[in-house]
């Protein structure tokens, strides 16, 4: 099943349900890929799919950063259920062990020595963990090899 059928399938469940946070939340990301497919006129593909939910967690993840900071702890816990729901749609991720693996074989690969390799490096890496890793994690990993 695609992630937009699962997507379609889950709202529906949601609304049965009478869940209001996660049907909001997957009407919101339904929405984003709406307005892509209409910006592209044609349906999205699987990979593009998953950019959209990773940008709608990484959104999230930065303004609950910030209701933290602010101290809205009413917001923070709705902002945590939605990171938590949207996740579900996410691959499953990769640890730490398996990112840090993936870099040192990419730069291996590359024969990469310095800092100058670096976007050569994360060129190659990105496709790679796509929706698996947090690019801003492989990027620190990145760096730490290439000193």
């Amino acid at each position: 099943m695609s992630l937009s059928e699962r997507l379609n399938d889950d709202m529906k469940q949601a609304m049965r349900d009478k869940d209001k946070l996660k049907l909001a939340t997957i009407r919101m990301i339904r929405s984003s890929v709406k307005y892509l497919e209409i910006d592209f006129k044609r349906p999205l593909e699987e990979s593009e799919v998953l950019d959209v939910i990773s940008r709608e967690i990484k959104q999230r993840k930065d303004s609950l950063q910030e209701f933290e900071k602010a101290g809205r702890d009413d917001l923070v816990t709705d902002l945590a259920t939605e990171i938590e729901i949207i996740s579900a749609y996410l691959p499953e991720q990769l640890t730490e062990e398996e990112i840090q693996e993936i870099v040192r074989q990419t730069i291996h690969e590359l024969g990469a020595s310095s800092k100058a390799d670096m976007g050569k490096v994360m060129g190659a890496l990105l496709p790679k963990t796509k929706g698996r890793a947090e690019s801003k994690l492989v990027n620190q990993f990145v760096q730490q090899y290439l000193q």
